[in-house]
């Protein structure tokens, strides 16, 4: 059974919904991500932040990003998996929420995210087909 922890980015990093989003777009930069899961004071997943949330929902909009906190971007109902589920698992959770990247999650701590590079990588050619078509679709 191939789990998630088998197909995760090991080492993802949390940004503490406190910082600002020009330290998330520095720290994005450090570790060669485009996302970064949101955490709140207890270490507890809050939301994930994009380049794109910085650009579109942030700069496009003419706030400042020093005086922006991630927190203030986190919106909706954050989704991760744990490190154990199955390929399966991750798929449907990615495919119910329309999402592109997902926080694995182990004993309550960030251990991993998974990514669309991630899938490309792990994936049939048929699994890695269907994913697409149901994220990409237009509903």
């Amino acid at each position: 059974m191939t789990t998630a922890a088998d197909i995760m980015n090991p080492g993802a990093q949390w940004i503490p919904a406190h910082e600002t989003l020009d330290r998330a777009a520095q720290l994005m930069r450090e570790l060669d991500v485009g996302a970064l899961p949101i955490s709140d004071e207890n270490e507890r997943l809050c939301g994930i932040l994009t380049d794109r949330d910085i650009v579109v929902g942030c700069v496009a909009m003419g706030h400042d990003p020093a005086q922006t906190t991630a927190g203030e971007m986190a919106k909706g109902t954050p989704r991760w998996i744990d490190a154990g589920a199955d390929v399966s698992e991750v798929l449907g959770e990615m495919k119910d929420h329309r999402i592109r990247r997902l926080p694995v999650i182990r004993d309550k701590k960030l251990v991993g995210m998974i990514s669309e590079a991630d899938l490309a990588a792990e994936l049939s050619e048929h699994q890695l087909a269907d994913w697409v078509e149901s994220i990409y679709a237009r509903t």
